[in-house]
C-alpha cells in the first residue's frame, strides 16, 4: 500500500484511496491558496456590480427616472460594469445590472428603468 500525504500540510492521508487531505481545514486552505487570484477578481467585479445596482436602485424609485451622468459619477456609478445588454428594433441600447438597467440620452442624461420581472 502507498504511503499518501496531505497536499497541504504533508502529513499522511488515512482514508479512501482518492483522499487528497488530512482534513476539511487542509482542504479549504489548500483551495483557497490555490484560487486566490481568480476569487479576488470575481469578488471585486461583483462588489462594483453590487454598488451600481444600489445606485440604479436608488435614484430609480418610480421604476422611469431620469438623472445626469454627474449625478451617477458622483454617487461612483462605473459604466464599465453591467450584466447585460438589451438593444430595441429601433436601435436604443439599454445597458442592465441585474433588473436596472439605463439608456444613455442626449445632453449627458440618462433614463433610469427597471426591468419588470
Amino acid at each position: 500500500m502507498e504511503n499518501r500525504e496531505c497536499l497541504e500540510c504533508k502529513e499522511p492521508v488515512k482514508g479512501r484511496v482518492d483522499k487528497k487531505f488530512c482534513s476539511d481545514y487542509c482542504r479549504n486552505a489548500y483551495n483557497n491558496r490555490v484560487n486566490k487570484d481568480s476569487k479576488n477578481l470575481i469578488r471585486n467585479i461583483n462588489n462594483r456590480l453590487r454598488k451600481n445596482y444600489k445606485i440604479l436602485s436608488d435614484l430609480n424609485i418610480s421604476g422611469k427616472t431620469k438623472v445626469t451622468r454627474t449625478k451617477l459619477y458622483d454617487k461612483g456609478f462605473d459604466f464599465q460594469f453591467f450584466t447585460s445588454i438589451y438593444k430595441t428594433k429601433t436601435g436604443n441600447t439599454y445597458f442592465y445590472i441585474y433588473d436596472e438597467g439605463y439608456l444613455a440620452l442626449d445632453n449627458e442624461m440618462f433614463l433610469l428603468i427597471k426591468r419588470d420581472s
